[in-house]
């Protein structure tokens, strides 16, 4: 695991390199052998189906906010961490929306606007990983909170539609804002990376 809850990545300097095997990364796979699995709830006809998918969903959340922090207390930040806990959230989150959306509890538009933004903004920090990493921010964190909260409500069973509807609505709101923001922080980075190599050229 590299990165906290949100969009916050551990620096590659911040720690020596850690042995593969170890507790942060086992999580990491926890988290992405779940994702099936809750599919496969999520599909299944029942309250007490919904329930455990919700309990899955849950769980697998968990683990992320888990991995992270063991990762940095512990200095387990490792190569395969860097690589797996992003795809690890994004399968999550994006399993999540896109089978919400085929059974028609979730608008495809939505599901759509944060998957555009979440491989957006991963693919961007590759781009500019050679300038610099993007610094965390406070939205970031909201912004998965108010997803994982907004999906457990949708995936959870009963009558409470008007909830859903508000706290999906602050979660994609959250989530556009602060995709934009980090468009603006890679350009400057991208900006001043070139300006700094193209001085020391001189």
């Amino acid at each position: 695991m590299t990165t906290s809850a949100g969009d916050e990545p551990l620096s590659p300097s911040a720690a020596p390199q850690a042995g593969v095997l170890n507790i942060a990364n086992l999580l990491t796979v926890v988290r992405l052998v779940l994702v099936p699995f809750f599919v496969w709830l999520l599909f299944l006809d029942g309250t007490w189906w919904r329930v455990a998918a919700l309990g899955m969903f849950a769980v697998a959340s968990l683990t992320d906010r888990f991995d992270g922090e063991l990762a940095r207390r512990r200095n387990l930040i490792t190569d395969f961490g860097k690589i797996a806990d992003p795809i690890a959230d994004k399968a999550l989150v994006g399993s999540a929306l896109v089978g919400l959306s085929l059974l028609g509890r979730l608008w495809w538009w939505v599901t759509i606007a944060i998957l555009v933004r979440e491989l957006g903004i991963t693919l961007l920090r590759f781009v500019v990983i050679r300038y610099g990493v993007i610094a965390a921010s406070r939205g970031g964190k909201l912004k998965t909170m108010l997803q994982v909260i907004a999906i457990g409500l949708y995936v959870m069973p009963g009558p409470i539609d008007p909830l859903r509807w508000i706290v999906m609505g602050a979660a994609t709101v959250v989530t556009v804002v602060t995709g934009l923001d980090y468009l603006v922080k890679a350009w400057r980075l991208w900006r001043d990376g070139r300006a700094r190599r193209a001085a020391e050229r001189r």
